[in-house]
């Protein structure tokens, strides 16, 4: 996929954020909706989310650096929202596009931003979430809209590493006592398998 994936708006605001990201050295790598438009197919979002991996004691200075690259805050006391939801909530002021920044902790978001895949737009690299990681956000999420994300990206990317997704959705779903996390997704492969099987041979 490529930058027309995006409206020019959500791109523009995209390349500020990982301008800024890059210039602070902050580990990153976008996914949600605009994760999904460039990885697999288009989408419309009107948002931005993305995992960064910053040591706490570094968050009030990456917050000062935020504001001064045209980023405005969503929440008044920022540090202590990110501390309690480790979600750092931000606006782009030129754009107005609001932009959700996770705070990674897991093993898996470490793993999620170091095995991120390169875009290119407006001459900006991009990470993203590889497709299967992020299934496994989307599996974990469970709302309507991800369950269709999930069901789109099954459905445009192939040779997807499977095990990795199994393996992770279901530490997630024993870690929060959720099994309907992992009997959601094994649905959706099942599914997918059957449509498959289907396809007529060319």
């Amino acid at each position: 996929m490529s930058e027309d994936a995006l409206s020019s708006t959500l791109s523009g605001a995209l390349v500020a954020l990982v301008t800024w990201l890059d210039e602070e050295n902050v580990p990153n790598a976008i996914i949600g909706g605009v994760g999904v438009s460039l990885a697999a197919q288009p989408r419309f979002t009107q948002d931005i989310d993305a995992v960064l991996w910053i040591d706490s004691g570094q968050w009030e200075a990456l917050i000062e650096s935020a504001v001064e690259h045209g980023f405005s805050l969503r929440e008044r006391d920022a540090i202590a929202f990110a501390r309690r939801v480790r979600v750092l909530l931000l606006k782009h002021e030129d754009s107005g596009v609001e932009i959700d920044l996770s705070l990674g902790a897991l093993p898996f978001e470490r793993e999620l931003i170091d095995r991120a895949e390169f875009f290119v737009v407006h001459a900006v690299t991009v990470k993203v979430a590889t497709p299967e990681d992020l299934i496994v956000t989307k599996a974990v999420a469970q709302r309507a809209k991800d369950i269709v994300d999930i069901e789109t990206i099954l459905n445009v990317r192939e040779d997807l590493d499977l095990s990795r997704v199994r393996s992770w959705v279901r530490q997630f779903a024993d870690a929060l006592e959720t099994p309907e996390i992992f009997d959601t997704l094994e649905r959706l492969l099942l599914r997918k398998q059957k449509l498959k099987r289907r396809k007529p041979r060319r």
